[in-house]
Parts: structure tokens; sequence; C-alpha cells
């Protein structure tokens, strides 16, 4: 592909978008467009749910890793390619290598999932697991390359990355043209920068905004400096678009063409993945479910209707199941009480009865008594509660106050 420049980075164009849509016949699938009625009375104007999280390897990184690959000179597919990665972009690189018959080697950290690890290796890659983090496996797979040949697959900083996920904006429009805001996540700016270019370019009217979780919310500052910088320990659970710098190339179609960047917190995050998962029964990871929080978080700021991008759904079991707590928490799911009582037979009985009226689940109990704040008679209880929403967890409250208990927290 040929690329117009800018600023001394590369720029990409419809046109290479199109040329990529074109490459990637037969090999990424077109996902659903799904509508979601919760969301939609929510907004107040229809709300579609682009599902990437349903394309082949489980997120949109197929797309610009296989243009990518495509696109090298013979001799570049005979040195094979290398790419570090904690999960999506590691199982795009090994799928399209695979395909395109390309010797891959992906660096993974020693902490990444082990169903991701196993899903890179099933498609075909070498991994090597190195370092702690995404900065030192991203080191270790620079040094592969240096000392093998092997062509680096950067996962969102090159024009052929970005012009392959630009094809999803190409579909948005195609199997949802009335469409009047388009909501994607943002790590390193890859898949909105891509996004942006394809629909910018066949409708400018269309708002595009951006979605980064508040802990690494590298943008923001970057766009009010005008060019990259740098954020220390970005922290989220959406490891998707954990990204502690914005990349180059990207940045520049970022800054050109969003309309906005947004931020969300792990509570909005936590919440859009239960939402996913429970109203339109898709498994999205953190990422992926971004566009759902920032909907969650202001519903009213989007003009319909609505397209979110649910970029991947590669979530891990473990963190599945601690993030559904910690948006069943958030959401008024859970309510957890601690309460003293006089240390006497019955008492912890009488304490479930009420709790009991008050339709509410207990799922633990634990006593402490040996604490120095406590008297001689007293016992400290706390309590894990099933409730059903935040009135639900005030009604709980209310009726432990009325029966006369001291509601410590």
């Amino acid at each position: 592909m040929s690329y117009s420049t800018a600023d001394s980075f590369p720029s990409v164009t419809l046109d290479d978008v199109r040329g990529a849509q074109k490459m990637l016949t037969g090999v990424a699938r077109t996902t659903a467009m799904e509508g979601s009625r919760y969301l939609t009375r929510l907004v107040g104007a229809p709300v579609h749910l682009k599902c990437e999280n349903l394309q082949r390897t489980g997120s949109f990184k197929l797309r610009g890793a296989y243009v990518r690959i495509a696109g090298l000179l013979p001799e570049e597919h005979a040195a094979g390619v290398v790419a570090a990665s904690a999960g999506n972009h590691a199982q795009g690189v090994a799928l399209a290598s695979s395909l395109l018959g390309v010797r891959s080697t992906v660096f993974m950290p020693t902490g990444a999932p082990l169903p991701k690890v196993a899903a890179t290796r099933h498609y075909g890659a070498e991994v090597r697991l190195h370092g702690q983090v995404v900065d030192e496996t991203l080191a270790a797979a620079q040094e592969y390359a240096a000392r093998t040949g092997a062509v680096f697959i950067h996962p969102f900083d090159h024009p052929d990355i970005i012009a392959g996920q630009g094809t999803v904006g190409l579909e948005i429009l195609e199997q949802c043209p009335e469409v009047r805001t388009i909501v994607v996540g943002i790590g390193g700016g890859g898949l909105a920068a891509g996004v942006a270019v394809a629909v910018k370019a066949l409708r400018p009217d269309v708002r595009v905004i951006g979605v980064q979780a508040e802990g690494a919310a590298a943008y923001p500052p970057s766009l009010a400096a005008g060019r990259p910088v740098s954020i220390e320990r970005p922290a989220t659970m959406a490891d998707g678009i954990k990204v502690g710098r914005p990349g180059d190339v990207p940045f520049r179609l970022v800054e050109d063409l969003i309309d906005e960047v947004r931020t969300v917190s792990e509570n909005n995050l936590s919440s859009a993945l239960l939402l996913c998962l429970e109203r339109a029964k898709l498994v999205v990871e953190p990422a992926g479910a971004s566009p759902v929080a920032a909907l969650l978080a202001d519903p009213e700021a989007f003009e319909g209707p609505v397209v979110a991008l649910l970029s991947g759904g590669n979530v891990d079991p473990l963190l599945m199941q601690r993030i559904l707590r910690h948006g069943m928490a958030a959401g008024g799911r859970y309510l957890a009480v601690t309460l003293r009582l006089t240390d006497r037979p019955g008492a912890l009985a009488t304490l479930l009865g009420v709790l009991s009226v008050a339709d509410a689940n207990v799922l633990d109990v634990s006593h402490v008594r040996t604490d120095p704040r406590l008297g001689l008679t007293e016992v400290e209880v706390e309590l894990q509660l099933e409730t059903k929403g935040p009135e639900h967890c005030a009604e709980v409250n209310l009726a432990l106050r009325e029966a006369g208990y001291t509601v410590i927290d």
C-alpha cells in the first residue's frame, strides 16, 4: 500500500482501508451488529453493538495483523515475524502468520493468562514467555528481531495495522447507514484511528468518540500537548487498552479525526461487562466493553443512532469472575455490612431473621470477638449479602437500623 505523509509520519487514507478490506475477504468475518433494547431505552435513541468479540481469535486484531504481514516482501516472509503481546495481538499475529505460511514468534509476559498462551500456540506461533510487564516483553521481542532479522509486527503503530482495523468502520457504515455516533475504545489508537479514517471520509457528519480507562488515559494529555506523551504506571482492568503512550502514526489521525475522547472508571467498566453478559448474552472483555461503559456513565451525551464497538471478548475466566463480582457490587447487587451485636445465644439467628424479612440473601458471615474496640459482651459481625439493586441496599440498611442494630460500615 502507498500512504500520504504528514509531519514525517505516514498517514492512512480511505483507499488504503478499502484495499485492506479486499485483502481480508475470506479471512476476517463480517461480524454481527446487534441491537440493545436496554441501552436504547437508557440513551433515548437506537443503540447497536458491533460484535468484534465474535471475530476470529476473539478480537479485531486479526484484521490489522493480516494486512501487515500480507504486505511484507517475500524475503521478509522468509525471515519470519515476531510480536509482543499479553493477548489479543498475539493471537491475531499467530493466526495471520499461519494463514500466510509465515513463521511467527510471539513474546508474552510470564504472567499472561494461560488460556491466551494456549490459544496463541494453537494458532501456530512459537510462544516465548519473558518479563513481568509488557514493556520488558516488548524489549525482548525487539532484541529478537534485531538479532534474527524477523520483522517486528507492532500492535498499533503502523499504517497497515491501522488500515486493517479501519475495515471495521466500513462494515459499520454498511450495516447501520443511519448511524450518527460511533463509540470505540482507545489504547494505542490503531483501531480508533482506522475507524475514523474510513468513517470521516465517507460520512463526515458522524461523530466518532474514543474511550479510555481513567487509570490509563494517555490520549487526553497527549492531545492537550499536541504530541504523544507517556503516562507513568497505567493501571486498569482493561488490559486491551492499557497503553502508556499513544502511537505516533495513530496519534495524528486521532488528533485530526476523532471528535472527542472520554474516560470511564473501573466501576463503569465492570458494570458494562456485566450488562453485556446479562442483557446482550455476549462475553466481552473490559477493553471491549469500554464503549458501553461510556454510554452507562453519561447516556445523554450521545446522539443516536449509536454504534458501540465491542472490540474483543478474550477474557480470562478467573478475571471474569472477579470483574463480575465487582460489577455486581457496583450495581448494588452485593452489600457488605459490618455491625455489632450482644454476644449471647440466639443473637445471630435474630439478625438473620431481620435480613430474611428484608429479602436479603446471606452469602457469608464472619465474627470478630478479639478487637480491643469491642466491649466485653460485644461481637462484631461482617455480612456479605446478595441484594437486588441500590434501592434494595437502602431498604436492607434501613431494616437493620429500625431493628436496633448499630451499622458500623
